[in-house]
């Protein structure tokens, strides 16, 4: 897997990645703890606040910012993002007042939401080949399992040093890091589009995503596991400190068991995609996924089962989701994939922004036997759709039509990419 690194494009641009997240991880843990400073016994209420404003940056920002900046130099726009994500990391040690936090990380969120999707579309540029790539997102998606295993502990060893606003100084100092090794390579320029109408590009991400079959099979798929994961960031620390009333530490023992069970899947996932069709592997995940959580309304109750599920979660939600980048690459032209990417980037954290909410007010209302269930439904929801959206025959190269020139019709066979002219695909299979 690590050979990839080899490259050196990658290699600085996964660099980037790794310290991003870091940093990441370290404002995460201090933006808990600033708004215990700032709210007290309502902190609870001001994080989810700031969770679904990161959200909504998301799903919102995404495609519109692609839209304006895809056409614009890829490198200058990825660093000129990093920097505004420095500025906003380093102003947010100074905030005083709850709504200062809210508008600061929804500028931060923005400037994720805008570089993360251009971020993806460049790997599959740098790594053409197919096999390369499935090791570079594997790589990626390591780097992501660790840094939630890892970013608490170093967020403990640097408040045994400094104060928890000055951890913020270490997410700007993380951003600063991802500008500067962005900056040391080349990157792909952008591929013309055509020109269009400021709406039409907004939308053409979404439009190409939602005409896609095995697009919208992936959809549903981000839906799964939406549901299931939704299960486990949100309803972990009300049930192991009142459900089982088991001590704090249990609480990151039992996320640690999620991460360790993405962890084990990414690790094993380049060796099974080798093998297995994207197809098979997403939608076994996804029907896991479903099992899973309806065993959790039996087995919930004890400790070790419930580290044994929470693991489990994890490894579905990596299986399901991962090969996703894969199926991305595939459904279009390079010109395209930026806001191929921005739409999959919107829509996914969508599918979140529903289930977020759900999985805390059914477990706060009904218990977690009964969020379980409703969840699994959720996921169930989404299980199906995918298997009947994605068709079984999907290949890369399909024979189809098109019109000549004189009137006539001529029927060729090439590396399948929808765009807007291929929209209408399974009209044109032969």
């Amino acid at each position: 897997m690590i050979s990839v690194l080899r490259d050196p494009v990658f290699r600085n641009l996964f660099g980037a990645q790794v310290v991003a997240l870091t940093g990441t991880g370290l404002a995460t843990v201090a933006l808990g703890l600033l708004a215990f400073d700032l709210a007290g016994a309502d902190a609870g209420a001001v994080l989810g606040t700031a969770l679904a404003i990161k959200m909504i940056a998301y799903v919102t920002v995404a495609p519109v910012a692609t839209a304006v900046l895809g056409l614009l130099p890829r490198r200058a726009v990825l660093i000129a993002l990093d920097l505004v994500r420095v500025a906003v990391a380093a102003a947010l040690p100074w905030v005083a007042e709850v709504w200062h936090v809210y508008v600061l990380i929804f500028l931060l969120q923005a400037a994720s939401a805008a570089f993360t999707p251009l971020f993806q579309a460049t790997v599959p540029e740098v790594l053409p080949d197919e096999r390369d790539y499935t090791r570079a997102i594997t790589l990626s998606r390591t780097a992501y399992d660790l840094e939630s295993l890892l970013s608490p502990a170093l967020a403990a060893l640097a408040l045994a040093l400094v104060g928890f606003r000055d951890l913020f100084l270490g997410t700007a100092l993380g951003f600063a890091a991802s500008a500067l090794l962005v900056l040391s390579v080349a990157l792909p320029s952008a591929k013309p589009l055509p020109r269009n109408g400021s709406w039409s590009a907004a939308t053409r991400g979404i439009r190409i995503y939602l005409a896609t079959p095995r697009l919208r099979g992936l959809l549903a798929v981000h839906l799964a596991a939406a549901g299931a994961g939704s299960m486990v960031f949100v309803n972990t620390v009300a049930h192991v400190r009142d459900g089982l009333g088991r001590d704090a530490s249990d609480v990151a023992i039992a996320l640690a068991a999620n991460g360790m069970g993405s962890l084990v899947a990414a690790l094993a996932l380049p060796g099974l995609l080798d093998r297995c069709a994207d197809r098979v592997v997403v939608l076994r995940a996804a029907a896991g996924l479903v099992a899973v959580l309806f065993a959790g309304t039996f087995f919930a109750g004890g400790w070790t089962t419930l580290l044994v599920l929470w693991a489990l979660i994890g490894a579905g939600c990596s299986l399901a989701l991962t090969p996703g980048a894969r199926v991305l690459r595939r459904s279009a032209d390079p010109a395209d994939r930026p806001a191929l990417f921005a739409a999959d980037f919107a829509l996914s954290h969508a599918c979140w922004l529903l289930c977020y909410p759900l999985a805390g007010w059914v477990a706060t209302a009904a218990g977690v036997t009964t969020a379980f269930v409703v969840l699994g439904v959720v996921t169930g929801v989404g299980a199906v759709c995918a298997w009947r959206c994605w068709p079984t025959h999907d290949p890369e190269v399909i024979e189809h039509s098109h019109s000549s020139p004189d009137g006539g019709v001529w029927t060729h066979s090439h590396e399948f990419r929808i765009n807007e002219d291929h929209a209408r695909w399974p009209e044109l299979k032969s």
